[in-house]
């Protein structure tokens, strides 16, 4: 692997089809596209300030680096990523791209970031600002998530998520088969047409949560006294430990909690109608 050390590269695609590279100490200025159809390679302790650096680059890490508001779009097409102590300030990275390991990362600009992505590996991740990351991506562990941006894991498929800490709105629209373990879910809307979906040990605030759920499963959750109107037309198998604030019109299922604010059964309720309300008794949902 041919060493590049101490140096910096601008304009357009200064290293275009490059392959068997190590970046040390590298900076990429103002251009476009400086690290095109490339592969295998390595950057450790870089700074990437122009535009589209990465695109259609196979088998690559990238170590202690830093890209700047200017390197946006930075990460396209490409597969066979290990990420590791990196921070990022500009958005709409990660994009249609598969194979992706991410490790003690933090991006200050989440706007559209992971978009389409395919088998993602992440541990300690934090994002913050913008909206919609992950949409549409599939295959996902998490391991380690800190999140502020809006509208988070939309349209997901198949991931499994622990440890995290997301405050957002609209977050796992549209989801299926996503589990979700010893996490804090805050924020209004969560989990609305979602189907097998499960929380399991975590704590949900935000009003209207997990409405027009298919097959939604909650193992020994525990809710902020905002929850109100849950599980509007949800099929559910839930237990609570303590109080919800208010249930209105589930589906079908059990729902088990210490107690309950305000229960809504209404004429709009839609068949079957099933759904069973049940207080802690020694017995559960799960139970029977």
């Amino acid at each position: 692997m041919e060493l590049i050390k101490n140096t910096e590269f601008g304009g357009e695609r200064p290293l275009f089809a490059s392959h068997n590279l190590h970046l040390d100490h590298v900076i990429i200025r103002a251009g476009e596209s400086a690290i095109k159809e490339c592969s295998n390679i390595r950057a450790t302790n870089c700074r990437f300030e122009g535009n589209y650096p990465f695109w259609h680059v196979h088998g690559f890490s990238i170590e202690n680096c830093f890209f700047d508001v200017g390197g946006r779009s930075a990460l396209w097409y490409s597969d066979h990523l290990v990420m590791k102590d990196t921070r990022i300030d500009a958005p709409k990275m990660f994009r249609e791209m598969s194979d992706i390991e991410i490790e003690n990362v933090e991006i200050n600009d989440a706007d559209e970031v992971f978009w389409r992505c395919r088998n993602i590996r992440i541990k300690d991740l934090k994002l913050h600002g913008g909206t919609y990351p992950f949409m549409f991506s599939n295959e996902i562990y998490v391991d380690g998530l800190e999140s502020d941006s809006k509208y988070v894991f939309q349209y997901v498929k198949n991931a499994e998520i622990h440890h995290a800490r997301i405050t957002t709105k609209d977050a796992f629209w549209e989801v299926e088969n996503v589990t979700i373990y010893d996490s804090e879910l805050n924020g209004e809307y969560l989990g609305w047409h979602s189907r097998n979906l499960r929380l399991v040990n975590c704590h949900i605030t935000g009003e209207q949560p997990l409405c027009y759920a298919h097959n939604l499963v909650l193992e020994n959750c525990t809710f902020g006294p905002e929850c109100d109107r849950a599980f509007e037309y949800s099929s559910v198998q839930a237990t609570i430990r303590g109080a919800i604030g208010g249930v209105k019109n589930p589906l079908s299922g059990c729902i088990t909690a210490e107690s309950y604010g305000e229960i809504i059964l209404d004429e709009h309720i839609k068949e079957p109608a099933s759904c069973e309300l049940k207080l802690w008794d020694g017995q559960t949902c799960f139970d029977d």
